[in-house]
């Protein structure tokens, strides 16, 4: 029986390969592959790495298969992890997203102004919240800065499901952080009510932006423009900080 199965394997694979779809993969698997990208690491700091694509020539297959022709759009592929990732160096802070992303990322401090707008425009950010802040609906992206109450809001988060494990580092809660694993973030401009021009003059692929609780709506919409004006996606914090290659 185990032989049996076996030959039957084996003719099933080679029926395979001789099938044009499936060699028309094989044929194109080189040039179709993406290398992954090294997190770098400076000492104490670190900017993710990027997740290489690689093609999975049988679900490509069958999933090809069952259309009756080749088509590239229809390739299927596997993430391959960097050599260096930050899922191994989650002890070091990260100072912003990988720049071939071509994002940005927002992390608001309490104003609620500038909450309305964000979502009114459907635009992505992060905010910081305590157990006395969270929102079980939020349209944004929930991040734990509670210092007094940090295992509620945690349970809060836990609650939902949207517990992206993120930490924006301080003076306050850093050992916490660490000792619970969070991905550790320092940003790397911080938006106050008297800096715009100095922010959109650094504003780059990668940036993490803290924007102050004074920040006037005007000055956010400045920066949002600047943002489109280089050709940034702003996206969720969660989402920059990903290794996953979305192709």
């Amino acid at each position: 029986m185990l032989f049996s199965f076996y030959y039957t394997e084996k003719i099933a694979l080679l029926m395979r390969q001789k099938d044009p779809i499936y060699e028309t993969i094989e044929d194109v698997v080189s040039t179709s592959n993406t290398n992954y990208v090294n997190a770098i690491i400076d000492d104490k700091t670190i900017i993710p790495g990027m997740n290489g694509l690689a093609v999975n020539v049988d679900k490509s297959f069958q999933k090809m298969k069952s259309f009756g022709a080749f088509n590239k759009y229809y390739l299927i592929f596997d993430q391959v992890k960097p050599d260096i990732s930050l899922e191994d160096n989650k002890d070091k802070i990260i100072t912003k997203g990988n720049p071939k992303k071509r994002s940005i990322a927002f992390i608001l401090e309490e104003n609620e102004s500038l909450k309305e707008y964000l979502i009114k425009e459907n635009i992505s950010a992060s905010l910081l919240v305590t157990s006395s802040t969270f929102k079980r609906d939020s349209k944004l992206e929930q991040i734990n800065a509670d210092y007094k109450n940090y295992k509620s809001t945690e349970g809060l988060l836990d609650s939902i499901k949207q517990n992206k494990n993120i930490c924006i580092v301080n003076n306050y809660n850093e050992e916490v952080c660490r000792k619970n694993q969070k991905y550790l973030i320092k940003p790397s401009l911080e938006l106050n009510a008297y800096n715009l021009a100095s922010i959109k003059n650094k504003l780059e692929s990668g940036s993490i932006i803290y924007i102050k609780k004074e920040v006037k709506e005007d000055d956010l919409k400045l920066l949002i423009q600047q943002a489109k004006y280089k050709g940034l996606t702003i996206t969720h914090l969660s989402e920059l900080i990903k290794e996953d290659n979305n192709g």
